[in-house]
């Protein structure tokens, strides 16, 4: 569901996998904002968004309270292996929502307790079952729930109209 155009959310870009592979497919009209705590991950997104010369990438040095997005233009908040690292998360994502577009999504992607050995020992990991809902309980219901990955559950939200699941 990602077309030309879009204005997508990389919350946790890290060394931007899946930031620059976002860029190509929302193309020049689209934007990417690369959204990052660390600031050696931003300096670094900095660094290759200059260098692969990607105009549509935006670096945001997001806050551990905050991603610091534009508010109402986030058609999709993407997120990979990053949830966990969120203290207080519903209150997290329930700011997000000033950030999203009308029609706005929140996709993620975590390791749950089929991640294998490192995610259980050290704790990076969430249950699909508790990220849906702390999500429920920041305002959002899940829309698409993918079942495809083998150690990592896949969710997307939508703010919640009121009419339920």
């Amino acid at each position: 569901g990602i077309g030309p155009g879009d204005r997508i959310a990389d919350l946790g870009a890290g060394g931007g996998y899946f930031t620059f592979r976002l860029a190509e497919a929302v193309g020049e009209s689209g934007r990417v904002y690369a959204v990052d705590v660390d600031d050696d991950m931003v300096d670094y997104l900095t660094q290759q968004a200059r260098e692969r010369g990607a105009a549509n990438v935006a670096v945001v040095c997001g806050e551990f309270e905050d991603p610091n997005l534009p508010d109402g233009e986030i058609d999709l908040l993407f997120t990979c292996n990053t949830y966990h690292h969120i203290a207080d998360r519903s209150a997290y994502f329930r700011h997000v929502l000033v950030d999203l577009a009308p029609s706005g999504r929140v996709a993620i992607v975590e390791f749950d307790a089929r991640g294998g050995w490192f995610a259980r020992v050290f704790g990076h990991y969430t249950a699909a079952q508790t990220i849906a809902g702390e999500m429920r309980e920041a305002g959002y219901k899940r829309i698409a729930n993918h079942e495809f990955l083998p150690r990592q559950s896949f969710q997307i939200f939508g703010p919640d109209d009121g009419t339920g699941e």
